[in-house]
């Protein structure tokens, strides 16, 4: 039975476009059949915590002598894990705030980041399996431009889905998303939506086939 992972992390509830390009994926996915199944986290309606301590950052074996970490912090790791192990193809909606990835989307990152678990060398249990980002941008960041370099959130995201977990990363992209509200990116509204409906159209392409 096929799988899918959503996660969904902009605070915007009623116009992300984030969420708008997710939600056409999973809805390709489902259209499948009824096999093709999905967990949806809201990383933002439901925020993971924050590690309580730096020894959560490893698994219980590499810990230092004494170390403490309250047994739910780790429970909550171990169902965070399970639930990405279950998943056939992992689905991340990841605007871009301040130039990076949510603050909540990092939270979840903290958990499934850790050496000698999910990640490093000879420790890759999701290597190969997909996994799509769906990253949306205020702004743009086009080569060759002064802002070139400045999204520091697609890259987070290959790094660590990427080269330390071993997944397949697709990246969906939309810029200019905020042309229509800031005088300054005016110029720029119609990019915004053309690359918008070309992000649904080609979330619509990976679900239905991944």
């Amino acid at each position: 039975m096929p799988h899918l992972l959503h996660l969904d992390s902009s605070a915007d509830l009623a116009t992300s476009r984030s969420r708008a390009i997710t939600a056409a994926f999973a809805q390709a996915w489902t259209a499948r059949g009824d096999d093709f199944t999905v967990t949806h986290r809201d990383l933002h309606r439901d925020p993971l915590p924050h590690f309580a301590t730096n020894e959560q950052h490893w698994p219980a074996a590499d810990r230092l002598p004494g170390a403490q970490v309250p047994a739910e912090q780790d429970e909550l790791t171990a169902r965070i894990h399970a639930e990405l192990l279950a998943a056939d193809v992992l689905l991340v909606g990841a605007p871009l705030y301040n130039y990076t990835v949510p603050s909540t989307l990092k939270v979840w990152l903290d958990h499934v980041h850790i050496p000698g678990a999910l990640a490093g060398a000879g420790t890759q249990p999701l290597a190969g399996r997909p996994a799509v980002v769906v990253s949306s941008r205020g702004a743009t960041y086009d080569a060759g431009s002064e802002t070139e370099g400045w999204d520091h959130g697609v890259p987070v995201l290959r790094i660590v889905l990427g080269n330390s977990l071993g997944m397949d990363v697709h990246v969906v992209q939309t810029s200019a998303t905020l042309a229509d509200r800031l005088p300054e990116l005016a110029e720029l509204k119609d990019r915004g939506v053309t690359e918008f409906e070309a992000a649904k159209a080609a979330a619509r392409e990976l679900g239905a086939t991944l």
